[in-house]
This record gives C-alpha cells, sequence and structure tokens, in this order.
C-alpha cells in the first residue's frame, strides 16, 4: 500500500490555481490537474458523500446539508452521524483490500460513529444555562484531549460565521500534522474551509486583494501539508467540492409559497413566526442554489412547480423525472428541486413581516434555520461598532447573563457576493482534483463517482 494524503480545499478552481498559490501550482506542475465533475447539489454534504461513496445523491442519500424529515416533521441540517449516508466508504473499501489498510477522516462532513480509525469534527458544547462552548468531537475519545492539549480549543467561532477566518483551517492543519505523525494512517483525509467564506463574502474576483491573500493563507498550509507527505514519501491529492460564481441577490421562494397560501407559520410568543412544516402543504428546503421543495398531495405538484417556475431567479423546477436523470431521485428529496439561476441563490426566509422573525433569525444558527443562510457570514452593517457590539455579548454570556447574539441581519441578502450548488458553466470556475501522480488521472475530467476509485488506485495501484 501507498500512503496517501487527500487535502479538500473548499472553493479551490481552476482559475484561483496560480501565482497566489505556488505549492499548489508546483504540485499541479510536477503531477497534474483537472476538473472535477461533480454532482447536484454541488454542496458540502452531498459532494463530500459522492466523493467518499462513489455514488449519486440517489445512491448515498445526502441529497443536500439537510432536508425534511418526513417521519419527524422537521428540517433538520448539518447533522453529524456518519450513518446518515449510505454506501461503502472509501476506508472501507481499502480495508477490504488490506486488512492493515487505516484511515484518519479529519473534519469531513459525517464524521461521527463513522468506520475511520480517527476523526475528527466540530462539536460544540451547549450547556443547560443557554451558552454555546467551542470544542470538537473526536475518536478515538482520547484523541480529543490530546488535540486540546496540544492545539488549545478548537476555534468553533472562526470556523463559520461573521469572524470566520484561517484560523480554523490552521488548527485543523496542526491536528491532520499530528495524527499523520503518531498514527501514520494508511490515507489521511482533512477539510480546509478557508477559501468558502470570503468567496462567498467578496465573490471569485481574483483581482480582489483580499482574496489573493486568502490564496496565499490556504496555499501555505497545504504547503505545509505536502511538504510532510513528500518527507514521508505519500502521494497527494487535493480536491474541491464546488466552484463559487458571483451571486447579485437571493430568491425568496418561501414567502411566494406563503403568499400563495401553501405554507404554514406557527405564531409563537413575543409575535415571532416559526416555520410548520408538518401543517405546510408546501415549503421549500433552500440550501444555496438549490431548493427542495415538499409538497403535502401529489395532485398539487404540478401547480406548486409552475408557481416556482414562474418566480424571478429560478432557472429550473427538476420534477420525478429531471431528478432521476440527474442523480436526485432518492425518498429524502423534495417532490420537486428548484435550480437558480447562476447569478442568484435561494433563501430560506418565510415570514412576510420583519417584526415577526424569529429571534434566530438574526443569529449565527445553523441547525435552527429551516435552511442555509449564508448572510450569517456578515455582521449587520447597521450595528456602528460591530466588534465592541459582538464583545460585550460574549463577555455577558461567560458571566452567565442570557444574551441574544442578534448580530447579523436578514434584510441584507445583497451583502453575498459569491454562491454555488449548481453545475458551474465555465469549469474553469468549478472544482477541480490535483495529484502528485500524473499517470493515475484520467486524460480529461475526472467524475465526482470515479473520484473513491481514483484515491484507491493512489494507495493501491503503480503511477
Amino acid at each position: 500500500m501507498q500512503r496517501t494524503l487527500v487535502i479538500l480545499v473548499v472553493g479551490l478552481a481552476p482559475h484561483l490555481v496560480g501565482a497566489h498559490t505556488p505549492h499548489l501550482a508546483r504540485l499541479a506542475a510536477r503531477g497534474a490537474m483537472r476538473p472535477l465533475n461533480t454532482v447536484t447539489p454541488a454542496v458540502t454534504c452531498t459532494a463530500q458523500s459522492t466523493l467518499l461513496t462513489g455514488l449519486p445523491p440517489s445512491g448515498h442519500g445526502a441529497v443536500a446539508n439537510g432536508w425534511f424529515f418526513r417521519d419527524l416533521s422537521e428540517v433538520m441540517l448539518w447533522r453529524q452521524p456518519n450513518q446518515l449516508v449510505h454506501g461503502e466508504k472509501i476506508w472501507e473499501a481499502g480495508k477490504a483490500r488490506d486488512a492493515e489498510f487505516t484511515c484518519a477522516k479529519m473534519f469531513w462532513w459525517y464524521n461521527m460513529y463513522s468506520t475511520a480509525d480517527w476523526s475528527a469534527t466540530p462539536r460544540p458544547l451547549y450547556p443547560a444555562d443557554g451558552r454555546k462552548i467551542p470544542d470538537h468531537y473526536a475518536y478515538p475519545a482520547e484523541l480529543h484531549d490530546e488535540l486540546d492539549q496540544k492545539l488549545g480549543q478548537f476555534p468553533l467561532f472562526k470556523f463559520w460565521g461573521p469572524l470566520a477566518d484561517i484560523t480554523s483551517s490552521d488548527w485543523i492543519t496542526k491536528a491532520t500534522l499530528h495524527v499523520m505523525e503518531t498514527r501514520s494512517p494508511t490515507l489521511t483525509l482533512t477539510y480546509l474551509p478557508h477559501l468558502d467564506y470570503n468567496l462567498q463574502r467578496l465573490g471569485p474576483d481574483l483581482d480582489h486583494p483580499r482574496l489573493q491573500q486568502d490564496l496565499k493563507e490556504i496555499d501555505d498550509l497545504c504547503g505545509r501539508l505536502i511538504e510532510h507527505a513528500d518527507q514521508t514519501g505519500q502521494r497527494v491529492i487535493v480536491v474541491s467540492e464546488y466552484g463559487i460564481t458571483k451571486a447579485t441577490d437571493a430568491v425568496h421562494i418561501n414567502r411566494m409559497l406563503r403568499k400563495e397560501g401553501l405554507l404554514a407559520v406557527r405564531p409563537e410568543e413575543f409575535g415571532r413566526e416559526i416555520l410548520d412544516a408538518g401543517a405546510s402543504d408546501a415549503f421549500a428546503v433552500a440550501d444555496h442554489q438549490i431548493a427542495h421543495i415538499y409538497v403535502k398531495d401529489p395532485d398539487r405538484i404540478d401547480a406548486v412547480a409552475a408557481l416556482v417556475r414562474g418566480l424571478d431567479g429560478v432557472e429550473e423546477v427538476w420534477d420525478e423525472a429531471a431528478k432521476k436523470a440527474n442523480g436526485l431521485d432518492h425518498p429524502r428529496s423534495g417532490e420537486l428541486v428548484a435550480i437558480s439561476k447562476p447569478d442568484r441563490w435561494f433563501s430560506y426566509y418565510y415570514w412576510l413581516d420583519d417584526a415577526k422573525a424569529p429571534d434566530f433569525a438574526r443569529m449565527v444558527d445553523i441547525h435552527r434555520k429551516p435552511g442555509y443562510d449564508p448572510v450569517e457570514l456578515f455582521v449587520d452593517p447597521k450595528i456602528r461598532f460591530p466588534m465592541l457590539t459582538t464583545g460585550i455579548k460574549l463577555a455577558k454570556r461567560k458571566l452567565g447573563q442570557r444574551q441574544l447574539l442578534d448580530i447579523i441581519s436578514p434584510n441584507d441578502t445583497k451583502l453575498v457576493k459569491g454562491t454555488h450548488g449548481r453545475i458551474t458553466d465555465d469549469p474553469d470556475h468549478g472544482p477541480l482534483v490535483i495529484s502528485s501522480e500524473a499517470g493515475l488521472l484520467p486524460d480529461g475530467a475526472v467524475d465526482a463517482v470515479d473520484f473513491k476509485a481514483l484515491v484507491l488506485d493512489h494507495i493501491f495501484g503503480e503511477a
């Protein structure tokens, strides 16, 4: 077996590899770089599940970053148990070939209770007093304390939200190097999210100085990982899940469904409204540029599809036949799937009066929101002193006082300058694969469903 390192660099696209990424450019020059033909939706949970199982979403079941759990009548995003992903995982295939095969899965998603030998993933603590404390989950359990002792507390608030920056990717890099040095896995999978933040905040314009700095920062981390791999005789693969393209504004699909009398809400205390998915005739789970639309009555599917097709910013609406043709015909999928136009994305917002928006709408709260919200990357521009305001709220929380971290604004959807989820029109702006072993890559693009086999070829095959 040939030890292999796989680095997932979120948002990395061929047009971003060059002068600002010397380590990645050198890897591509000594090996090869290819476009990746990814799946729809091109979002984290779906794309990663395809890369690791070799199955389309219809096979592995991760139809988005979250979906409507019909048996619970609840929308849930960013669940973590690996059992939600069906199919043989890459490390299971490796062990089937050679019982000595081992795998470290560092911060790829669905990373709890997997059969990988070592793993770590973000997992905050929620004490009964309402606090949210940064932490991570690791397997075996002793790895958690080992990483904390060596690296300090996992920087959760730098992993997502307005404060997200290179800090979290740096921590993950150091944790990955530690596991590689102390455990020597046959296959190491690591996930570096840094580029995702400003590509969504600023857009994919390579001329932006901050994006150039981001590329340099992530390239430096990749360089450290590649150097260690080279020193220990490992092959190296770099992959991305999706490419990020320019965004102009959101498509408020749930507000339209509500105005048509299809989406139900439940009034709650303090005048807030909560989506009542189980009571709705139709609603959408919005996830970047795709939306799963769940329709209660089969006889109304065509009528709902017509309404969605007429919504500004919608490019396509897939029925059952189209879902099957695109590998998204799974029981977890909506009865319909909407795809936005290239420069638009779907909001989850369902309230018609901002005064009735749920309190979590103004917070970073990825589990309570019934859809993805990229506005969480921004502090409300109306807050004059955002760092001071946030600092005071956090300080009060540490003192045991209840404080609502209402620092984002769901009214400012035009803040978002980059998005993803649909297949990019230009492969140069889509995801990629870079390998140190040119002879193991195909002549053309790599299909996402073939990535699992490609990695196994790096481990078990000859270059």
